[in-house]
């Protein structure tokens, strides 16, 4: 008895050890960054070191609303985060869709060919994606020069100038970037659906698309509601390169979520603590809205997310 539970002590013990690299990271590159959270409380000007002397309380924090053109300037920041993370909350379900319909593709190579293709975006970084954009979509680019060529426009359009419809734009150049790598995640779901299922509904007479409805698409409903929690955590966290890549003087007021404005905030202007500050915000909120998420899945689902 006593052997077997030191069996049991050592293989806890070994699994632990192999969380433990992961745990290391999460806490350097989560938890420690949180020491730079007391710069929002000080007048701090680079490179000179923090001083009691320098310390400010929450001036920083109430600088924000101080007037009426830094709260229009925030609130339109705030618009167009919560514009451009809704409409990635609101299409969270096409990368699910995307796996079924890639899953149900008979022929193997074809399907292959289709996943390799859609996930490769992925790994190319925002600077060659708007390489890629400026080439087909400037002034002088392919569409413009197609068009022209078919007399359909006289005057070039200023596709990446014009700030019309650009949180569309955005969303579609994301949605191109990530879609087929998003849809791993269900894939490797998908394969571990059990196949007696799948049979059991071919002998009760269950079409293909009825096959996919109730039992493809409710086996992926945890995990699709599992990355959902993850996307309304980040729901503030956009992201900075894409946006700092294609804003531009002319979209510059659509275009800039809150990472961009932290970013603009610290490096254009110098205000590291009144860009901490606002860093500082967006964490507590977004805490806020991963908790309320959970608290709103344990009252629909009947079980929460953590």
């Amino acid at each position: 008895m006593k052997l077997l539970q030191d069996r049991k002590k050592w293989h806890s013990f070994k699994l632990f050890l192999c969380v433990l690299p992961f745990v290391a990271l999460v806490l350097v590159f989560s938890y420690y960054p949180l020491y730079g959270w007391m710069y929002a409380f000080f007048d701090y000007k680079p490179p000179k070191p923090l001083s009691m002397d320098d310390f400010v309380g929450l001036k920083w924090f109430k600088s924000l609303v101080e007037s009426d053109v830094k709260i229009d300037q925030l609130l339109q920041v705030l618009k167009n985060t919560f514009a451009m993370s809704g409409i990635t909350l609101a299409t969270s379900w096409l990368p699910m869709i995307f796996a079924v319909f890639l899953n149900e593709l008979r022929c193997v190579p074809f399907r292959k060919v289709v996943q390799t293709v859609t996930t490769l975006p992925n790994f190319i970084s925002w600077v060659l994606v708007y390489s890629v954009a400026f080439c087909l979509f400037n002034s002088t680019g392919m569409a413009n020069t197609l068009l022209e060529n078919l007399g359909i426009i006289k005057e070039p359009i200023l596709f990446l100038q014009s700030s019309d419809h650009v949180w569309l734009t955005m969303w579609l150049w994301l949605t191109w970037k990530n879609l087929g790598w998003s849809a791993i995640m269900y894939i490797a779901a998908i394969s571990g659906i059990d196949d007696e299922m799948y049979q059991a509904a071919k002998v009760d007479g269950a079409t293909r698309l009825q096959r996919i409805w109730y039992v493809t698409i409710p086996s992926l409903l945890p995990t699709f509601f599992v990355l959902l929690m993850l996307n309304i955590a980040n729901f503030l966290n956009n992201g900075m390169e894409q946006y700092y890549v294609f804003q531009n003087a002319f979209n510059k007021e659509y275009i800039q979520v809150l990472d961009l404005y932290v970013y603009n905030t610290a490096m254009g202007s110098g205000s590291y603590s009144v860009s901490v500050a606002i860093s500082m915000l967006k964490s507590v909120v977004s805490l806020v809205l991963l908790l309320g998420a959970t608290g709103a899945s344990k009252k629909i689902r009947g079980e929460s997310f953590l």
